[in-house]
C-alpha cells in the first residue's frame, strides 16, 4: 500500500486488519499486517509516504502481487505529485504484472474530488 503522506494508508490497513478506525501517527518506515478476507489471507505492507521515504518504495516492488495506491481526495494541491509518483511506480519493471487499485480516500468528507473526477480530470490513471 503506497501513497503520499497523510493519504490514509495506515487507517485503511487497520480498518482491514481489525475492523476499526484507529487514531494514527505518520508512518516512519512501514507497517505490515496479515489481513484475511473470507478465505484469502494476504500480507499488506503500508509504507511511509513522506517525500524522503519515496525513493525507498522501489525496494518493496519485487514479488509484489498487488498494489493499493491511496490518494487523498481532499489534497488538491498535491494531486499532481500523487500522479507523478503513481506513474513512476507503474513503470517500474517489477510492477508490470501487479494488480493495481487506486483508492480515492476520504470520499466521506465535504468538498472532496470524486473518484471519477480524479480519474478523468487529473488523469491519475
Amino acid at each position: 500500500m503506497l501513497g503520499l503522506d497523510a493519504a490514509g494508508k495506515t487507517t485503511i490497513l487497520y480498518k482491514l486488519h481489525i475492523g476499526e478506525v484507529l487514531s494514527t501517527v505518520p508512518t516512519i518506515g512501514f507497517n505490515v499486517e496479515k489481513v484475511q478476507y473470507k478465505n484469502v489471507i494476504f500480507t499488506v505492507w503500508d509504507v511511509g509516504g513522506q517525500e524522503k521515504l519515496r525513493p525507498l518504495w522501489r525496494h518493496y516492488f519485487n514479488n509484489t502481487d498487488g498494489l493499493i495506491y491511496v490518494v487523498d481526495s481532499l489534497d488538491r494541491e498535491r494531486i499532481g505529485k500523487a500522479r507523478q509518483e503513481f506513474q513512476a511506480i507503474i513503470k517500474d519493471p517489477f510492477m508490470l504484472n501487479s494488480v493495481i487499485l487506486v483508492f480515492a480516500n476520504k470520499q466521506d468528507m465535504k468538498r472532496v474530488s470524486s473518484a471519477c473526477k480524479l480519474e478523468e480530470e487529473k488523469k491519475l490513471v
